[in-house]
């Protein structure tokens, strides 16, 4: 069965319910969720996505997340994907917003960064591997591996953040 996600507006205001598949099939705007994760040290969790996934099987991702719910706020939504592919319960913070129109179709992407344990437990029906890496090792792999189109972007945003 499809997602149900709030329809969105260029000011992040809901306009209705619809299906996730609809919402990028029709190219609406709605909201997804992604945390990047750290351990202790800082080194910063990436993983690759299983064959089995729906959307870029088989991608290197260096967030973890998905769409937000009917009624979730970003936060809400980043803790459960939390949870749901990784097995772990933390409280994300949100760090930004923004419209992102690389991936699938537009939508609002609230990226945030949580401070989590390095023995996590992915679901493998979502995640095939997983490995924690250093910020120069994390850029050099991101030059190398194939990874989701929303990587890229939401990573650079999240490092320019992080330096202000």
């Amino acid at each position: 069965m499809d997602e149900l996600v709030e329809r969105v507006d260029s000011q992040d205001r809901v306009l209705g319910v619809v299906s996730r598949r609809e919402a990028i099939r029709e190219g609406w705007l709605h909201r997804v969720a992604v945390t990047v994760c750290r351990d202790d040290r800082g080194r910063i969790l990436v993983h690759r996505r299983s064959e089995q996934v729906s959307r870029f099987p088989g991608l290197y991702e260096v967030e973890v997340g998905g769409a937000a719910n009917v009624g979730e706020s970003y936060e809400q939504a980043a803790a459960r994907e939390l949870t749901e592919e990784l097995g772990i319960r933390a409280l994300p913070r949100l760090l930004i917003t923004f419209i992102n129109r690389s991936g699938l179709s537009p939508h609002w992407l609230g990226v945030h960064e949580a401070v989590v344990p390095d023995a996590v437990v992915p679901d493998p029906d979502e995640v095939a591997w997983h490995g924690w890496l250093t910020e120069p090792e994390l850029d050099s792999a991101l030059l190398e591996w194939r990874s989701t189109p929303d990587s890229h972007e939401a990573f650079s945003r999240y490092l320019a953040f992080r330096s202000t």
